[in-house]
């Protein structure tokens, strides 16, 4: 496949995509806003609008993108009417060639390359030469999103927990729909489709005015933190650790968890806001993840939807918990592999879903042995609350440790990170006030009680629509000042 001579991203060479973080979305935005709302009472016309408006916007970063999005969304209709359909004994091999296509596709565009590279390093290991061309593939935006959230539905139409979508229109659109097309939330069918397929109801100025909060907040947690800290602080010392002080690069570590969170909450932020505003409820893909007190707990909480989709395709099915420790601690691990593996085409993501797996088992054989699996009971006492903070701060670095892995360009970078910190030096010329105050910013902020966002959140959406016109001006001219020449995508547009 033909490169690309275009604008370059950290996930390849695309065209001119239409960003969330731009005033091009902006504007896309707002006109299909203003269209679908005057399309309600025609619900097919509506449908085909947005659709339309869907592929644009994906077609936007290389227009052959849009026939990978074509490929999965007519397979997995056809499939799912066909299961609805046939005798019990067939259903099983429709679904083998949902699963096969899906991964098929998802597998040749993220882990091609990936393989031959490892196949060629391993003949060369034990003596063997071997010349296998890799191809110049650009991977597709979004693919492993929109990959799940199809492959969902075949499975869940399979085990009976999900009615067969039979209008082609709306399941395109449940494959495609724009807000959270690229990086999430994964939504189940039962949840989007029976949406998708009905007329929006009137949404108040209340949840009009909630809405353009969350935007605005994602937006600020993306380009105000996440962006300022990418390029003043965390891009710099993954590329260069040893020209920085120990200080400066555990500086550097924290900074990516924060821009990690604050670049993927805050598009999360933005695509429920989004979807408010367009009549349509996505689940909650954030809960403050790094206020939880264990590993499982964190999973709990950060990217709810991937977590969930996880547990309920990849660890149940292989057996969960059933069968004995030997067996838990085994399905942990391989879903945590393969997580890890989901994230990207390098050994470094599996040794960070590794981390996770190894540290979820200690946690499962400490709660049993223990006595404690079940609902945690939030400590009152001043010792009960010392030692859950104690076990956040434990839980937050071993997530850390984890992120090294996850950021750096390979398994040598991510080493000379570690090993860099491990000299104790304290020399930080880099960490000028600026730097410093995005990052205590978007770490103290996660710390705050939910009670107070909900709080400002109601009072936002309580003021007068100029008032809140007037705040919202504000945030754009911060977001002018603080953004960069170019946008930056979102971290997670790679998987």
């Amino acid at each position: 496949m033909a490169k690309l001579l275009e604008t370059r991203s950290p996930h390849g060479v695309y065209g001119r995509p239409v960003l969330f973080n731009t005033l091009q979305f902006a504007w896309f935005f707002l006109a299909v806003f203003v269209i679908s709302w005057l399309l309600v009472g025609r619900p097919t016309l509506r449908r085909l609008f947005l659709l339309a408006a869907s592929y644009y916007f994906y077609g936007s970063w290389d227009w052959r993108f849009l026939g990978l999005l074509g490929l999965p969304t007519v397979i997995d209709l056809l499939v799912g009417y066909r299961m609805s359909i046939a005798p019990k004994h067939k259903r099983r091999g429709l679904l083998l060639l949902s699963v096969v296509s899906n991964l098929g596709i998802l597998g040749f565009f993220k882990y091609y390359n990936f393989f031959i590279d490892s196949v060629v390093t391993t003949l060369h290991s034990v003596g063997l030469h071997a010349d296998i061309p890799t191809l110049q593939i650009i991977l597709p935006v979004g693919i492993s999103f929109y990959t799940f959230q199809t492959m969902a539905y075949t499975i869940d139409v399979y085990r009976d927990r999900s009615e067969v979508c039979k209008d082609p229109l709306t399941f395109a659109l449940y494959v495609s729909f724009f807000p959270q097309l690229v990086a999430g939330p994964i939504e189940r069918a039962q949840n989007l489709i029976p949406q998708l397929a009905r007329d929006p109801t009137a949404f108040s100025q209340s949840e009009a005015g909630k809405a353009l909060f969350l935007i605005a907040i994602g937006l600020i947690k993306k380009v105000v933190i996440g962006d300022y800290l990418a390029i003043n602080l965390v891009d710099r010392v993954f590329t260069s650790p040893s020209s920085y002080s120990a200080l400066e690069v555990l500086a550097g570590v924290y900074g990516y968890a924060t821009q990690i969170y604050c670049d993927f909450s805050g598009y999360t932020d933005i695509a429920i806001g989004c979807g408010i505003l367009m009549g349509v409820r996505f689940n909650l893909n954030f809960n403050s993840p790094y206020k939880a007190h264990n590993l499982q707990e964190f999973w709990h909480r950060w990217h709810i939807s991937l977590s969930t989709w996880l547990r309920d395709y990849l660890y149940i099915p292989l057996g969960g918990s059933r069968n004995g420790s030997f067996n838990t601690y085994k399905n942990l691990m391989i879903t945590m592999l393969l997580g890890g593996l989901w994230h990207g085409a390098g050994w470094q993501f599996m040794f960070w879903g590794f981390l996770h797996g190894g540290l979820l088992g200690v946690t499962r054989a400490w709660q049993r042995w223990r006595g404690t699996e079940g609902a945690y009971v939030f400590p009152t006492t001043a010792w009960g609350l010392l030692k859950h903070a104690f076990f956040v701060l434990l839980t937050f670095h071993y997530v850390c440790l984890g992120w090294v892995f996850f950021r750096a360009e390979s398994f040598g970078k991510a080493w000379a990170v570690l090993k860099q910190i491990s000299t104790l030096t304290t020399y930080h010329p880099n960490l000028h006030g600026w730097v410093l105050l995005a990052l205590v910013v978007g770490l103290v902020s996660h710390y705050t009680p939910d009670s107070l966002f909900e709080w400002a959140r109601s009072k936002f959406a309580a003021l007068p629509w100029y008032v809140q016109g007037l705040l919202l001006f504000v945030v754009a001219f911060v977001l002018r000042e603080a953004a960069s020449a170019d946008a930056v995508p979102f971290i997670y547009f790679q998987f």
